[in-house]
C-alpha cells in the first residue's frame, strides 16, 4: 500500500503578507492550484493548509514567496509562475529572484529573473569566459552589460568593450549615409539601448567620451590585446570561425570576456558561424563556461516564450526525423 503524502501547513506572518500572498480575488492561488492539479490548497485565517502527493512542494513555494515578500518584492503573475518553474527546478525563488546586481539608471534593481539567468550571472562572476547561448529575450546582453557596468564601477576593470559583427558589412551599409561609424551604428543600437538602461543617456555619453566605454565592431578587434576590460560579443552567432578565434585570443591580463549568441538566427554568409561546434571544441578549458538558456528564460511577454517553445519542438522534430531516415 502507497503511503499518503503528509499535509503540509504554512504560517503567514501578517495578513497584509496573506493579502499579497494570495493576490487579488485569489488570483495568485489559483495559478498555483492550476500548476499543481494534485494539490489541494486551504486558506484558514494566517495559515495555508496543503494536501495531496504535490503538497511539500506546493508548501516550500508559498514558504519562498512570503520570503519574497518580507524582503520587499512584489508579486505578480509572471514572478509567481517563475517562481513555480524554479520550485519544479529544485531552485529557491529567494536566491535567484533577491540576488541584485547593481541599480539601473531609474534607481531599479537588476537581478536574474530565472533560474537559467541566476546561473548565467554566477557563472560570469565565477569564470574569465562566459558563453550565454539561447534565444532571442533571455536577457544574455542585457544581463552581461549590466554585469560590464557593475564591475565598471566597482573599479573591478578599467573599461567595457562592447562589440558585435557587423554582417551586412558590404551593399547595404553602403547606402547608408554617414561614415563608416554612423553606418556601422544600427548593428551596434542594441548594446547602447542596453546601456542606457544601467546609467542615464548623459553618464553614458560621459563614459564614451572618455573611453571608459567603447561600443565597436567585432573587425576593430583585430591586433588589439585587450588588458583589464570587461568586453562583450554580441550575437557572436554571426561570427564567422576566424573571426571568433580572432576575438577569443585578443583576451589580455585581468579581462572578463561574456559571447552571446542563438545559433537560430544566423545570418552570416554560407552559415559559417563561429558559434557551431565551439563547444565541443573549448569544453575543459578552465576559466571557461557554457549557459545554454531556454524558452522558460524568456523574460519577454509570455507568448514570446511560447513561441520560442515552439520553434524549439519544431527543431527536435526535425533532428528526430533526420535521425529516422538515416536509420
Amino acid at each position: 500500500m502507497i503511503p499518503l503524502a503528509k499535509p503540509y501547513s504554512v504560517v503567514v506572518p501578517g495578513a497584509h503578507l496573506m493579502s499579497a500572498l494570495v493576490g487579488q480575488r485569489d488570483a495568485h492561488l489559483r495559478l498555483i492550484e492550476n500548476a499543481f492539479p494534485e494539490a489541494t490548497v486551504v486558506v484558514r485565517g494566517n495559515e495555508i493548509h496543503i494536501e495531496g502527493p504535490q503538497a511539500e512542494l506546493v508548501g516550500r513555494l508559498c514558504e519562498e514567496l512570503v520570503v519574497l515578500l518580507q524582503q520587499g518584492q512584489h508579486l505578480d503573475e509572471s514572478s509567481i509562475r517563475r517562481s513555480i518553474d524554479m520550485m519544479r527546478e529544485n531552485e529557491r525563488p529567494s536566491r535567484v529572484l533577491t540576488d541584485d546586481i547593481m541599480r539601473g539608471a531609474k534607481g531599479k534593481a537588476i537581478r536574474p529573473k530565472t533560474a537559467g539567468q541566476k546561473r548565467y550571472v554566477d557563472a560570469i562572476r565565477h569564470h574569465v569566459i562566459t558563453f550565454g547561448l539561447g534565444p532571442a529575450g533571455t536577457g544574455k546582453s542585457w544581463l552581461a552589460v549590466a554585469m560590464a557596468v557593475h564591475a565598471l564601477q566597482s573599479k573591478e576593470v578599467q573599461r567595457i568593450i562592447l562589440t558585435r559583427p557587423a554582417v551586412e558589412a558590404g551593399e547595404r551599409l553602403g547606402f547608408l549615409p554617414g561614415d563608416l561609424m554612423a553606418k556601422i551604428d544600427p548593428y551596434l543600437r542594441p548594446l547602447y539601448d542596453a546601456l542606457y538602461d544601467m546609467v542615464e543617456p548623459e553618464g553614458a555619453q560621459k563614459l564614451l567620451e572618455r573611453q571608459a566605454v567603447e561600443v565597436a565592431p567585432l573587425a576593430f578587434m583585430r591586433g588589439r590585446t585587450l588588458n583589464n576590460s570587461f568586453i562583450i560579443l554580441d550575437e557572436a552567432q554571426n561570427a564567422t570561425p576566424e573571426q571568433m578565434k580572432m576575438f577569443l585570443t585578443r583576451i589580455g591580463f585581468g579581462s572578463k570576456v561574456v559571447v552571446t549568441g542563438d545559433t537560430t538566427q544566423i545570418d552570416v554568409p554560407d552559415g559559417r558561424s563561429g558559434l557551431i561546434g565551439l563547444e565541443r571544441t573549448l569544453t575543459g578549458i578552465e576559466g571557461l563556461a557554457f549557459v545554454h538558456l531556454k524558452a522558460g528564460d524568456v523574460v519577454r511577454h509570455r507568448i514570446v516564450g511560447d513561441i520560442v517553445a515552439a520553434y524549439e519542438r519544431a527543431d527536435e522534430d526535425k533532428q528526430a526525423a533526420k535521425g529516422i531516415r538515416r536509420a
